[in-house]
């Protein structure tokens, strides 16, 4: 009989492959996509939508799949989502028209579900204060798009495109089996069978999940987004051929998967705040520079014009995908972080609200790129795009946050200031000032800017007192 703790780590290892080959598959059609394309003679437009079908369905599925997972336990729900990619899989391999390709997409996106269940299904095995770290290697799978970078340009170039569904199918079979063996299910992390799914859904009323979801958008949808659209960006900027634009890609793919686990350790030890809050100035930082189109300068001279070529050369302007990758991956698993310590009991509703919401950007961003590319005819407003999504989340993360430390800053005031008017209840003059400290402190801004007129208004306050008590003792005098 296995212990708990070697079980939660069979667990996370399995869920850790099984998400890796899912994510393998979800975004397969980055690759293969490019031949369909030639193939089908498609424009920039069609190609966004072709590579972001899968992502459509697979983050549309995710809230019900996460509502199942938190019902009836992840290992269930995990194996009939992974057998039920298997057979639009192989037959991608045999499709001829646009239509069907977008079908079978479809079908095979359910692939990018399995965060969902993953997710809740890892965290549940493990105590608080090892969740974010647990997550963090489970979410390391998104490595699984570097995979793709690796493995399917050069079945492509073997064997043909159609080689690359066929192997992905006979390899997720295999993982199919293995998850089986070697997962575990606990019946106490499933949520009471009494909870409806209007309950589960109430998650939708509160204003931080929007908030995080807004978030994840940005730093997984433009992860997925970026991971469909590089290998086409590097072809068309720079001139490379399949194979090197897809390694070159895979700079920004591979250790923005990888690095998330790391990201869960800093996020458990300095809170998912200060993760979430740099990895959003770095990204606005490097996005603003990679936003830049090429540019040809021209300037007169005495001695004739002189051209001046302005723009990132190819070096640099990998490096600074690397820096974004590395700042999403942390931000993944920063963004999970706050839902595990905010919403231990709901994780899997909420992961796939927010899961839902990270990958619907990941499925409009690419035909927002195409779209964009086909109206401008500039490559980079791609990143003209995400440096605006960026400005967004700075934005909302510093007054939604300030707004949060405010409030909790008023409670602390006014408790302090009810423990002081009943500790000074008896002296009249500490009374009347304890008692205008209390009727200010509802708001804190109010309370400090006027904290020398409550003074003045608790000397007034306490005169009167004493002009009363005068008073009353002049009358009893003279009665």
């Amino acid at each position: 009989m296995a212990s708990q703790q070697r079980k939660a780590i069979s667990v996370l290892s399995m869920n850790t492959i099984a998400f890796t080959a899912c994510f393998a598959v979800w975004v397969m059609f980055s690759i293969i996509g490019i031949p369909i394309k030639q193939l089908l003679a498609l424009n920039d437009t069609q190609f966004g939508l072709l590579i972001a079908t899968p992502i459509l369905t697979g983050s549309l599925v995710r809230l019900p799949v996460g509502m199942l997972t938190d019902k009836f336990g992840g290992r269930i729900v995990y194996f009939v989502l992974m057998c039920a990619m298997l057979i639009p899989l192989w037959f991608i391999g045999s499709a001829t028209k646009y239509w069907q390709f977008l079908v079978l997409g479809l079908f095979v996106g359910i692939a990018g579900a399995s965060f969902s269940v993953g997710i809740a299904y890892t965290a549940r095995w493990f105590p608080k204060e090892k969740q974010g770290f647990a997550m963090g290697i489970f979410g390391a799978g998104n490595a699984g798009a570097a995979l793709t970078k690796f493995v399917a340009p050069t079945l492509v170039v073997t064997y043909g495109w159609t080689m690359v569904p066929k192997v992905y199918a006979v390899a997720m079979a295999v993982i199919v089996i293995l998850f089986w063996m070697f997962t575990y299910e606990d019946p106490e992390h499933k949520v009471s069978k009494t909870i409806t799914i209007r309950e589960q859904l109430q998650a939708l009323k509160d204003p931080r999940v929007w908030k995080y979801c807004q978030y994840y958008s940005l730093v997984f949808g433009g992860f997925v987004g970026l991971s469909l659209w590089m290998t086409k960006y590097y072809i068309n900027e720079y001139g490379f051929d399949l194979t090197h634009a897809a390694l070159l890609a895979a700079v920004f793919v591979l250790p923005s998967g990888v690095i998330r686990a790391l990201g869960g350790w800093f996020s458990d030890k300095y809170g998912a705040y200060k993760v979430t809050w740099w990895v959003m100035w770095i990204s606005w930082i490097c996005l603003f520079f990679m936003s830049y189109p090429q540019t040809a300068l021209t300037i007169k001279t005495i001695n004739g014009p002189v051209t001046l070529d302005l723009g990132l050369n190819v070096w640099v302007f990998t490096a600074l995908l690397f820096v974004v990758g590395i700042a999403w991956g942390f931000g993944k698993a920063s963004v999970f972080k706050f839902l595990s310590d905010e919403y231990p009991d709901n994780i899997g509703v909420i992961s796939g609200i927010v899961g839902l919401a990270g990958g619907m950007g990941g499925f409009l961003l690419p035909i927002m790129f195409g779209a964009m590319k086909d109206i401008t005819g500039v490559n980079s407003t791609v990143f003209m795009l995400l440096y605006g999504a960026t400005c967004v989340s700075l934005i909302w993360m510093h007054y939604t946050f300030a707004k949060e430390h405010q409030e909790q800053d008023m409670e602390t005031a006014k408790v302090h200031a009810v423990d002081e008017y009943v500790k000074t209840h008896e002296n009249p003059d500490e009374y009347a000032a304890a008692k205008a400290a209390v009727e200010q402190a509802h708001l804190l801004e109010e309370l400090i800017v006027k904290y020398s007129e409550s003074k003045e208004k608790a000397k007034l306050e306490a005169d009167e007192m004493r002009m009363r008590q005068i008073k009353a003792s002049n009358i009893d005098t003279l009665e």
